[in-house]
């Protein structure tokens, strides 16, 4: 079978859940292959994990400098790959950074690209969001290798052991004045709760959570549930919570086992980042609230009373059991 690319995203040390997703949506169209791109040791220290969730094949794409650009180290090695393992598909994930990639790929390759896929099937046919989640339309490549950014979350990731092997990409020096250097960074506080895209559950606050300290009711049952924070567009322009939390069309697009929307009256932008999660429940004081059409439990009540009713609920019935 030919093989399947698979961008890693991984933090040097840690594959990120979001990858054993594509790995195992590439089991649907051929042999998966991961692409590691990273600073020599990188693929050494991953491709256990890999093997184990199912890569058939591991590309290393290691270089001193991978880390020092934006976007054109893996744009380089997936080229590269293409070239030389002329797989079925191409699929990364659909993070700000993966859709850039992909679009950037696409270009180079004269290839079909697909953005926000949520399906996948043996056939090559994608089910796409499209125009800010108001669409769900099924989709075909048909000019050239398919490259398509698939939501993270739309898939369930699953243990396949196999025996790796070992495949070495030796990319061109990157041309400083065409691309994007990082000159700092900074660590993310994100605490002992899981990545907004990475977690089973997502409790996320709006602008009825009245500013900063009302979400301490929202991180109490985040918490409760082991779950991870975020917030709609209108919370975060309000200051109330962190940017990177933000959840929607120009933020993350999260797809839990479970999300709760606390006091957020259900914008298309928003819901067009969250629409695809399996269980949806909100609470809102206005039964006319544009969420109740997409949930499947709606409470019509206000937030500071029922929040922290569930999370007392929920913590009496850990605590049993």
């Amino acid at each position: 079978m030919p093989d399947v690319l698979v961008l890693v995203d991984h933090d040097g040390e840690r594959v990120h859940k979001s990858t054993y997703e594509l790995l195992a949506a590439a089991r649907q169209l051929g042999d998966p292959a991961a692409v590691v791109v990273g600073t020599p040791g990188t693929t050494a220290r991953l491709g256990e994990s890999l093997a184990r969730h199912g890569a058939v094949n591991v590309y290393a794409a290691e270089s001193a400098e991978a880390g020092d650009f934006l976007g054109t180290p893996a744009v380089d090695a997936l080229e590269l790959a293409v070239r030389e393992a002329a797989p079925a598909a191409v699929l990364v994930s659909a993070t700000t950074d993966g859709k850039e990639v992909a679009g950037r790929l696409a270009a180079r390759l004269d290839a079909g690209l697909l953005i926000d896929a949520v399906g996948l099937d043996s056939a090559g046919t994608v089910t796409q969001i499209v125009f800010g989640g108001s669409c769900t339309v099924s989709s075909e490549v048909t000019h050239g290798v398919p490259v398509i950014a698939v939501r993270p979350g739309s898939f369930e990731p699953a243990e396949h052991p196999v025996e790796a092997r070992d495949r070495v990409l030796a990319p061109l020096p990157i041309d400083p004045a065409a691309s994007a250097r990082i000159t700092a960074r900074r660590a993310v506080l994100a605490g002992d709760r899981p990545a907004l895209t990475e977690a089973a559950v997502v409790v996320s606050g709006g602008r009825g959570v009245g500013g900063a300290d009302g979400f301490k009711v929202v991180e109490e049952l985040a918490d409760v549930l082991g779950g991870a924070v975020g917030a709609s567009r209108a919370a975060v322009d309000a200051g109330y919570y962190p940017h990177q939390y933000q959840v929607g069309q120009t933020g993350k697009s999260v797809s839990p086992q479970l999300y709760i929307a606390l006091g957020i009256s259900g914008a298309i932008q928003h819901l067009a980042g969250m629409q695809t999660s399996k269980t949806i429940v909100a609470v809102n004081k206005d039964p006319e609230a544009p969420v109740f059409g997409l949930t499947d439990f709606g409470v019509v009540g206000d937030l500071f009373t029922v929040a922290p009713q569930l999370t007392e609920e929920v913590a009496a019935r850990r605590a049993v059991g």
